[in-house]
């Protein structure tokens, strides 16, 4: 079997753990918690990074952060993670899903501001494969409006858009460090960038309970006390002395991912368009290989050829299944405009296996299989 994925794994990360069992501190915060967001703040250039449980805590702070609630709607794609829409719903906001790009399944900029409401308070894009959103143009009608932009950057660490980070673009950015992403903190885990100075004291009580426990600890309040809402959004020393582990060598596993992409892409490319399309990486993008995909012509023939492929021991994903589409989308969230894109490609799109540490030869395996089914 070649799986779709597997978790990135060094063999260095039990050093890191047994290094932070010896500390003596594992609820968080603590040296290697610092140490991941001191590097986080390097890469992106963000104000203030924050190391959370996962990308879904990042998501919820940010929607308390910028006081979501009731009545209040959100703009983002329904080509996304559910995690991306809870985070809002939670708050009791409208989802307004607009339409995607077909270039690289983005949210459609030029769509956003027509499905401007009064009541529209966050603009939510999406860096679906590591492959960064138009975020120039959403800054413009960020700007224009008032209306903060919080990035879901799950998929987008140490990738770019116009040399600008993903992450670090908009108000605040959330990343993830599932065992799916190209760096992970041993399973889950995530971060809260920050971008904006004047919203790091309040993310600091959200992120312990709504507490001032850490103005306590750093001696600013004789005791603390409950302040604000909040939750645990404290990611566990331990995920961060395995993430940091991965720190140390994330640009090298960054290389031999691109390495991964760039192959499949010149293997496949003969295959184009007459089969399927490849993704496609505009030229002020700077992308970190976390997906390589094929749009197929229809939904039959993506069905035939991931079930073709699972046959032959290769675990090819289909996904997703369009929020808009869900009987929670329906409940929670409404689309606007017409659904060009989004539903056709989410049905047309194959993702093939891709990890670090993926061989040659069991690319050329797929490959061989891909060519195999189209001749067949």
């Amino acid at each position: 079997m070649i799986p779709y994925n597997a978790p990135t794994i060094l063999g260095t990360e039990g050093e890191f753990i047994q290094r932070a069992l010896a500390s003596g501190r594992m609820s968080g915060d603590g040296y290697f918690s610092r140490e991941c967001e001191r590097w986080l703040e390097q890469q992106t250039g963000a104000c203030k990074a924050m190391m959370v449980p996962s990308c879904t805590a990042a998501l919820e702070m940010a929607a308390l952060l910028v006081d979501i609630g009731p009545g209040d709607e959100v703009i983002m794609p329904s080509f996304t993670f559910v995690s991306t829409a809870n985070a809002f719903a939670l708050r009791g906001a409208t989802i307004v899903f607009v339409d995607i790009r077909p270039d690289t399944l983005n949210i459609d900029e030029t769509l956003i501001q027509p499905a401007f409401t009064e009541r529209t308070r966050a603009i939510v894009p999406v860096h679906y494969a590591g492959v960064g959103c138009a975020m120039r143009e959403i800054q413009e009608i960020a700007d224009e409006t008032g209306v903060p932009v919080l990035e879901d950057a799950a998929q987008g660490l140490l990738a770019s858009v116009d040399s600008q980070p993903l992450g670090a673009i908009g108000d605040l950015g959330c990343v993830s460090f599932h065992e799916t992403k190209n760096l992970t903190a041993g399973g889950e885990g995530g971060a809260l960038l920050l971008n904006n100075e004047s919203m790091i004291r309040r993310a600091e009580i959200i992120r312990d309970k709504g507490t001032d426990r850490s103005q306590f600890f750093r001696g600013e309040v004789d005791k603390y006390s409950w302040r604000d809402l909040g939750s645990s959004y404290l990611m566990s020393e331990l995920q961060a002395a395995y993430l940091h582990a991965q720190f140390t060598q994330a640009q090298h596993i960054n290389e031999v991912r691109l390495a991964a992409w760039h192959y499949y892409h010149e293997r496949l490319f003969a295959l184009t368009p007459a089969y399927f399309t490849l993704p496609q990486i505009p030229g002020n993008v700077r992308h970190n290989a976390h997906i390589f995909y094929l749009v197929l012509p229809d939904a039959d023939s993506s069905a035939a050829l991931g079930d073709y492929l699972r046959g032959e021991g290769v675990l090819a994903i289909r996904h997703y299944v369009p929020l808009h589409s869900s009987s929670a989308g329906k409940r929670f969230g409404r689309f606007h405009g017409e659904d060009r894109y989004t539903s056709c490609l989410s049905e047309r799109l194959l993702r093939l296996p891709l990890w670090f540490g993926i061989t040659r030869e069991q690319q050329d395996t797929v490959c061989e299989l891909i060519e195999t089914f189209w001749k067949s």
